[in-house]
């Protein structure tokens, strides 16, 4: 059987951990940061785990080996 390609969008965006769970960091960051409250970009700067078991499945499919 020949390799399996990674979708390298989603290999940018989501990282699998130790457990097999689905890693990402959620967007609304990046810019226009003077109207948003404090605690929403505190919030913003960690990582998040999908919760999700569908899209895990389905993400898990586009990230072969990682």
């Amino acid at each position: 059987m020949g390799k399996l390609k990674t979708k390298k969008g989603v290999a940018k965006r989501f990282k699998t951990t130790k457990k097999g769970k689905i890693k990402y960091y959620p967007g609304g960051k990046s810019h226009l940061e003077s109207n948003k409250k404090t605690k929403k970009i505190r919030r913003l700067r960690q990582a998040h785990i999908l919760a999700d078991q569908k899209k895990t499945k389905f993400l898990k499919r586009m990230l072969p080996y990682g």
